[in-house]
């Protein structure tokens, strides 16, 4: 009898105990809607097909963190798109629209590419946009200004991927000097380095008018750099599984090859660096730490280690590389998705201090107070990766 009053007193301690926790997460999910705000965004085309999808795409997951095919729009009418999401109230969101890629991005109807639309959640929203042009549709007309000489190499091929094309951005004396041989940067994301007109969101890295004006007044040496452009897969091609493992091979295979045979580079890894932002600075660290034959040097800008099912830090943590020669740069801004990517950030360089990557000479770490995730921002400061491996190491930040 005892035993039997024992164990209906624990039954009834599980049940109160599992109500108090499915009302705590009640209260959780009431809380969480209460810090919401419902924004309903309307857009109004013409000029569009029975196949054809609206896409909006931003800074936040209801938008699909800029994949450009993520968040459809609901068609109400024929030329009328609609779409709700729960956004925290307060947070201020960042957003474009496509029908499905970058290459088909919204314009202006002066045909430019608009800077992000930006809209503080306060309350329950109705925001409405009309778009007459879409980019695959009209010229462009961004002025391109590209300072230097570049060489494209149109839709590279490999198995298993999407072609894409190849900027090469060649230093200032590169023609006139027949016996220099150049280091190379590879750079992901390659359509929104050097040029607004080609540039995802309306604003480039200007690595031209960077690396053009550190060569000339001697602050680094010339130096080669290859822009590879991203395609719709760019979230899987970035990141560990099968197209994250097939677009490195791409580029050691045979991007690089290309390269080494078409110009006068110097091909060993100490002379051979790769960078990016957020899943391109991902892909950038994916590159030096498992191919360290090839790399010797990463840029890693707002860098994006773990996300959804993605744990690069435990990758690292799990797996050793040669530091002998090696050079990493890592930095990050302070406010918007950078905040929260901070936290990884620090864990990250914890952890390649304790494998033996020594601060300022071999990892570089920046903290640009007041920055956020975009190109405006990685612009201004690449300067420093580019003085710091090739360069002087205690002028890196001037």
């Amino acid at each position: 009898m005892p035993g039997l009053v024992l164990k209906l007193t624990m039954l009834i301690a599980f049940i109160l105990i599992r109500d108090t926790g499915a009302h705590m997460d009640d209260d959780r999910s009431n809380q969480n809607q209460e810090n919401s705000r419902n924004i309903t965004f309307q857009v109004s085309t013409t000029g569009l097909v029975d196949s054809d999808t609206v896409f909006i795409t931003g800074n936040d997951p209801a938008l699909g963190f800029w994949t450009p095919d993520q968040v459809p729009l609901k068609r109400i009418q024929h030329n009328l798109w609609q779409i709700s999401i729960n956004v925290p109230a307060g947070k201020i969101i960042e957003y474009k629209f496509t029908l499905g890629a970058w290459a088909r991005e919204a314009l202006t109807s002066d045909r430019q590419i608009p800077f992000n639309y930006k809209l503080t959640v306060k309350s329950d929203t109705l925001v409405h946009h009309h778009i007459i042009l879409w980019r695959d549709q009209s010229p462009v007309f961004t002025k391109s200004n590209i300072t230097g000489m570049v060489r494209y190499h149109r839709s590279l091929a490999y198995q298993g991927l999407r072609p894409r094309d190849v900027i090469v951005w060649l230093p200032p004396e590169y023609d006139s000097d027949r016996d220099q041989r150049y280091p190379v940067l590879y750079m992901h994301d390659g359509q929104n380095l050097f040029d607004p007109g080609t540039s995802a969101f309306g604003a480039d890295w200007q690595i031209d008018e960077t690396a053009d004006n550190l060569i000339r007044k001697g602050y680094i040496r010339p130096v080669i750099v290859v822009g590879i452009y991203n395609t719709p897969d760019r979230s899987a091609e970035y990141a560990p599984g099968i197209l994250g493992n097939l677009y490195m091979h791409f580029i050691v295979e045979k991007v690089k090859p290309m390269i080494d045979s078409t110009y006068r580079t110097e091909s060993g890894p100490l002379s051979t660096a790769t960078g990016g932002s957020s899943q391109g600075a991902l892909m950038a660290m994916m590159l030096f730490w498992e191919f360290p034959a090839v790399f010797s040097m990463a840029a890693c800008l707002s860098p994006a280690f773990r996300f959804d099912n993605v744990d690069y830090i435990a990758t690292i943590r799990a797996k050793s590389r040669p530091i002998s020669g090696a050079k990493i740069y890592f930095d990050i801004g302070t406010t918007g998705l950078d905040r929260r990517l901070k936290p990884q950030f620090e864990e990250m360089i914890s952890l390649l201090a304790e494998k033996g990557f020594e601060k300022n000479r071999q990892l570089f770490v920046y903290t640009d107070t007041g920055a956020d995730h975009s190109e405006k921002f990685w612009a201004r400061r690449f300067k420093q990766p580019l003085r710091f491996f090739w360069g002087e190491e205690a002028n890196a930040t001037e």
